[in-house]
């Protein structure tokens, strides 16, 4: 059983249909890169699943414990870190000082030093978030999520307008976090930065989603290539006369 599981989860907005019987399974001790194409639902689903928004039809399992209205407060004290796509440190203190409240708050043995270093922010912790570049923020807000040492940890869009050193430092830590047991999902559009990072994909489209055991079988599936990536496999096939 998954860790985290959101179920035949359906959602709209203003009488637009978002997602109709969409899912999303977190295995514990593994990433999975949930992809689509922009409002094709991935934030829903995802802020579903966190229990920052309510569903219209399905239910949110997590750690054995089934909600038919899930809340982000209660998932959260049972061990989820929501990381969604806008900032989220406070900006009138420094790095250093939220991630020690994080660390007291949770009694996480972790250290501000140490999570700041695998991150590559120890030049951060002692200034402001309105001081940092983007990649240096979202790596930041990622240490909140790391110090806190989830069981879950759903990140929205962690890839988007960061350089390749940024991209290279977080899916290190991604890595790190599902070696260490923590189900962790990220969302995104960089494919090849995702299939390196995950060890499975959800792809949604039309509403609902389709899963995948691995990256490489997302590539060799024809419809996700003609979906998503926006090839015809067909085209590649040789001319028989």
């Amino acid at each position: 059983m998954p860790l985290l599981e959101a179920d035949s989860i359906g959602k709209s907005y203003g009488g637009r249909r978002v997602l109709a019987s969409a899912s999303l399974r977190a295995p514990a001790g593994s990433v999975t890169a949930l992809v689509g194409a922009n409002g094709a639902g991935k934030s829903t689903l995802l802020a579903v699943a966190a229990g920052w928004r309510g569903a219209d039809t399905g239910i949110v399992r997590f750690d054995g414990v089934s909600y038919l209205s899930a809340r982000l407060a209660t998932l959260a004290a049972c061990g989820m870190f929501y990381l969604p796509d806008r900032e989220i440190l406070s900006p009138g203190i420094t790095l250093r000082r939220q991630l020690d409240a994080i660390r007291r708050r949770y009694g996480s043995s972790a250290s501000a030093e140490a999570v700041a270093g695998d991150l590559g922010l120890s030049h951060c912790l002692d200034a402001l978030p309105r001081r940092l570049s983007g990649g240096e923020m979202r790596r930041a807000e990622l240490a909140l999520a790391v110090i806190r040492r989830p069981k879950c940890l759903l990140a929205d869009e962690p890839y988007r307008g960061i350089s390749p050193l940024d991209a290279e430092l977080i899916t290190a830590v991604f890595r790190r976090l599902g070696a260490g047991g923590c189900a962790v999902v990220a969302s995104g559009h960089e494919i090849g930065v995702l299939s390196e990072a995950a060890d499975r994909v959800v792809w949604c489209a039309d509403g609902t989603t389709v899963e995948y055991a691995s990256p490489a079988l997302a590539a060799a599936d024809w419809r996700f290539q003609r979906g998503y990536l926006g090839r015809d496999p067909r085209a590649s096939e040789p001319v028989r006369e």
